[in-house]
């Protein structure tokens, strides 16, 4: 999860390719089409350098291939939270408000997982800022999250004002904040419970106690 996901731009001169997934230059040409009763003006092509592969645009927008735009989710979510995110990016070229709102429902069952009380996102934010020890950045993130959201008092709401950009945000900081709280400390338990010998694991834990 640590590289840096680059979602398909009209006209951009590298992304992530949408078939190989591999970051990578693009090769961009014009084309035209004409049955000879039909006309089809404003129609473009990106080369995928690295897999030699296409992918078509029409009117600035990627109209194939029909895939998930965006990184996948962070191997550590629950199922749940996955299969939230899964939606959210399979509605994401038709409807960025509807993958938004999902995206918040996923960052609220997530803050819920992470243990945290209260009874709007606000006030969750701060049980886990002070019981939690949060990390200021995860603080941040979740505040982003709730100000674009009306507050984010209901989560799953639908804000009319939610672009695509709003959209891929949110994607990325449900990674964001799985990665800090779930994969990280996670990747010190299991060094801690291979390196460190039992007995001095018990002295630890003796020491920490007193």
């Amino acid at each position: 999860m640590g590289l840096i996901f680059t979602p398909p731009k009209y006209q951009a001169s590298s992304f992530n390719c949408p078939h190989c997934r591999a970051f990578s230059q693009m090769i961009w040409s014009n084309t035209h089409y004409n049955s000879g009763r039909y006309t089809v003006d404003n129609l473009e092509i990106s080369h995928c350098f690295h897999c030699k592969d296409f992918s078509l645009w029409l009117n600035a927008k990627m109209i194939y291939p029909a895939k998930i735009l965006v990184d996948s989710p962070n191997s550590d979510l629950p199922e749940d939270i996955k299969k939230d995110y899964l939606e959210a990016a399979s509605i994401l070229s038709e409807s960025s408000r509807g993958s938004s709102a999902l995206l918040r429902i996923a960052i609220e069952k997530l803050v819920n997982y992470l243990g945290a009380l209260g009874s709007n996102l606000n006030a969750k934010i701060g049980f886990l800022v002070s019981d939690r020890n949060l990390n200021p950045k995860i603080q941040k993130s979740l505040d982003v999250v709730r100000v674009i959201g009306n507050n984010a008092v209901h989560p799953g709401l639908i804000d009319l004002t939610d672009d695509r950009s709003t959209a891929e945000l949110l994607f990325k900081l449900v990674n964001i904040i799985a990665k800090e709280m779930i994969t990280e400390p996670n990747e010190v338990d299991s060094i801690y419970s291979e390196l460190v010998p039992e007995k001095n694991k018990i002295a630890i834990k003796k020491r920490d106690t007193k």
